[in-house]
């Protein structure tokens, strides 16, 4: 049986669980190449810049962070701008960028986190509404039916829960392993943050 005739015998419970694997893989591809894009040593970020803090040379400095595209260079950069005022107005600069970075890379995050929990749910439903319609079906024909005809509306029923179970498992898993890239990348922002407070007067 194809995966389409296999659709058709979940009924619309089936193109709503397909709605999820499809949006659950859009997320996860899209987030995952976003993070691997902005992960950048710690260490690696603050030796391109010591030699040109250490000397005075703030706007080079920035320059050289505006070009590049992490998150860590990002919060590094906006504390900079904010270096001469002091290590207070640096530190409330940092977190303060630190924060909104944070917010961009969890945006989109929680949707996959639904789709993980949605798509088995959609899927128990689904099973509930076919065993209901198969029931109503053996009523109908006044108790009068065999065993074939009794699996068939089951099977038929518990498609969906199979399909939710295939959506929501790899989900959980992606989310996961977002979530650890996602820690990767703020503790290179928390460790970037640090060494460039250290350098501060």
């Amino acid at each position: 049986m194809t995966v389409l005739e296999l659709m058709v015998k979940g009924g619309w419970i089936m193109v709503m669980i397909a709605l999820c694997s499809i949006v659950g893989v859009w997320v996860y591809i899209e987030r995952l190449m976003l993070y691997r894009k902005l992960e950048m040593s710690a260490t690696r970020l603050l030796e391109t810049i010591r030699p040109m803090v250490s000397t005075g040379r703030i706007e080079e400095a920035q320059e050289k962070l505006g070009k590049i595209d992490t998150a860590p260079a990002r919060v590094v950069r906006t504390g900079l701008s904010v270096m001469l005022q002091g290590r207070d107005a640096t530190r409330e600069a940092l977190e303060g960028e630190a924060s909104r970075q944070v917010h961009l890379l969890e945006d989109r995050t929680a949707i996959l986190a639904t789709v993980a929990g949605i798509a088995p749910l959609l899927g128990f439903l689904g099973t509930v509404l076919g065993m209901i319609k198969a029931f109503q079906q053996i009523e109908n024909l006044g108790g009068n039916v065999n065993a074939t005809v009794l699996a068939g509306g089951i099977w038929e029923a518990m498609v969906t829960t199979a399909a939710g179970l295939a959506v929501g498992i790899p989900a959980i898993v992606a989310y996961n392993h977002l979530s650890s890239k996602l820690r990767s990348v703020i503790a290179d922002m928390e460790s970037a943050s640090n060494g460039l407070l250290n350098m501060t007067a």
